[in-house]
């Protein structure tokens, strides 16, 4: 793990390339497995630029999405190895890929510190000495995958079938499986299937599990849930609820440094609290147990809503992190992420006002999103025009069975066309009908347009037939043009400090505005009494960490 930082997964397509673009410099990112068509169209696209063969999956075929998934990290898997062997080739120059590799490193990084001594050397086998010592330590970044564990549909297993074209990819070693959105038991089964999950002989792991996790108890009852089929969990990573991008799970006003308190003080009952369950389900499958010998100290890393490295230098230090994951920024780094010009355009435009927790997504639950994104504006030009819905062409979002025993999606137009029905049939007041109809016309088709933007990038589809739903969190109010990778790196390890707008809100200012904006809108559409009950109870949470946040501040400050 040479970075302290990671690229999180974002949106479908995003990320889909991203460690074809900066594994071979040490840095860490992940693919999202939601899409599999979208990942085929970008697997075809990089096989003939690279001359790789690759053929398309047909539909009838058995486990086809699983069978493009794999063929799709393989290829990934060939160029991000053999880019990072060729940087690894390459002679110390002064601006080669192998010197960027040393110059990204932490600060501190004794790594960074011997390639900066190393270049002050003179000619002579001491240099020589101390190039190949180097070299000998490099080693690429990661190569993980994000599976959405809710999104599986019994029809088709998405989620299953995800993780069977991961489990049977070439990824091996410096690999994870990134388990986010709650719990799946039909999915954590599936995993006892695939022995890449279990230590080796070496008590090593071919494939790590990491959870994307909202507290310390989701941390407990997920990692008590794998344990029980064998299941090590490699990494936890804390998100904040409010303060990110995409799909938004608020916590009961719970503020993140509260979150992170509590696993900082709760790690060790963390880990000594899965061993049992880990050993009596080797003993009944006849495992060896001695693999268990070797300890598993899991990372704890945090994401969401930075925005300097004074934050990460702090939550690291102060609760005990291992690293930070920063993704909204590298939305505007065009070496790092898949996302066309326009859309980078708005995103360097976008104030505060223009991202908003929106209604979008058919999941019924918050999602970040651009106000002036193509998608958005689609969505407001067709409802003009008295046209509504999606034609639904994926189908990954589809869990609504309100007029059918089939699953649909309640952004298609066999959804909001029985569902405008309906309303307008009630004997209620317009006013009432319209607000009711304007909800149901909120939905976006999300998981077909958020992959549009990785399509026209790469010039596969064109913008004019394509609408680009985007989700960055609200911190992209604050980065205001393109950067380069090496920009952005030196940003986050505190090397440069003018990237982003000095009215930028610390992270813990602008987490507990989201929430109070955000418990305000529930208290307004709340119909029940225990709905205000929780709310109540959130309102409580979210003022008893103000008050621990107005004791960090001035540490935070304090930060170097």
């Amino acid at each position: 793990m040479p970075h302290h930082f990671y690229i999180p997964v974002m949106g479908t397509g995003f990320t889909a390339d991203t460690p074809i673009r900066v594994s071979h410099l040490g840095i860490d990112s992940a693919i999202s497995l939601v899409d599999d068509k979208l990942l085929e169209r970008i697997g075809l696209y990089y096989a003939q630029k690279f001359a790789i063969p690759y053929e398309k999956v047909a539909s009838s075929e058995k486990h086809s999405r699983a069978e493009r998934i794999r063929r799709y990290l393989n290829l990934i898997h060939i160029l991000a190895q053999k880019k990072f062997e060729r940087t690894v080739a390459e002679p110390f120059t002064g601006n080669s890929n192998k010197d960027r590799y040393f110059l990204l490193l932490p600060t501190q990084d004794p790594l960074r510190i011997q390639y900066l001594q190393m270049r002050e050397m003179p000619a002579g086998d001491e240099r020589i000495k101390t190039e190949k010592e180097l070299t000998q330590k490099m080693q690429p970044g990661s190569i993980d995958v994000n599976i959405m564990v809710k999104l599986d549909r019994p029809d088709f297993e998405d989620a299953r079938e995800a993780l069977r074209g991961y489990a049977e990819s070439t990824l091996n070693g410096n690999t994870r499986l990134i388990l986010s959105a709650g719990i799946n038991q039909a999915l954590f089964s599936e995993m006892e299937k695939f022995p890449c999950f279990y230590r080796n002989a070496s008590g090593q792991f071919d494939k790590k599990i990491s959870l994307k996790v909202s507290d310390f108890r989701s941390a407990l009852i997920q990692g008590k849930t794998l344990a029980r089929k064998g299941l090590e969990v490699s990494e936890y990573r804390v998100e904040s609820g409010l303060n990110c991008g995409g799909h938004l799970f608020p916590s009961q006003g719970e503020l993140l440094p509260v979150i992170l308190q509590e696993m900082q003080e709760k790690k060790e009952l963390l880990c000594s609290s899965l061993k049992p369950a880990l050993q009596k389900y080797y003993a009944a499958h006849h495992l060896d147990s001695s693999r268990l010998d070797k300890p598993c100290t899991p990372l704890f890393s945090v994401q969401g809503g930075l925005g300097n490295a004074q934050e990460a230098e702090f939550l690291m230090r102060r609760f005990g992190f291992d690293r930070c994951g920063w993704g909204t920024p590298f939305l505007l780094v065009p070496e790092a992420t898949l996302v066309d010009t326009s859309t980078r355009e708005k995103l360097a435009e976008a104030n505060e006002n223009d991202i908003w927790m929106s209604n979008a997504s058919p999941l019924d639950v918050p999602f970040s999103n651009l106000k002036s994104s193509g998608s958005e504006q689609n969505r407001i030009r067709k409802i003009d025009i008295g046209i509504f819905g999606s034609d639904c062409p994926k189908g990954f979002l589809q869990n609504n069975t309100e007029f059918s025993e089939r699953l649909i999606c309640t952004a298609s137009k066999e959804y909001q066309k029985k569902k405008i029905a309906e309303i307008l049939s009630k004997d209620i007041p317009d006013l009432q009908k319209r607000e009711q109809i304007r909800r149901v016309q909120e939905k976006s088709c999300i998981c077909h347009e958020l992959g549009n933007s990785a399509l026209i990038s790469l010039g596969i589809e064109r913008e004019e037939i394509a609408p680009q739903a985007i989700c960055p969190g609200p911190n992209i109010a604050y980065f205001n043009r393109l950067y380069t990778l090496s920009e952005m790196v030196d940003f986050i390890y505190g090397r440069k400090y003018d990237l982003i707008s000095s009215q930028r809100p610390n992270l813990f200012d602008q987490e507990i505005s989201l929430y109070q904006k955000w418990i305000q809108s529930e208290k307004s559409k709340s119909n029940s009494e225990a709905r205000e009950s929780w709310l109540k109870t959130a309102e409580e949470n979210l003022h008893r960490g103000m008050e621990f946040v107005q004791k960090l501040v001035p540490e935070m400050q304090a930060t170097k």
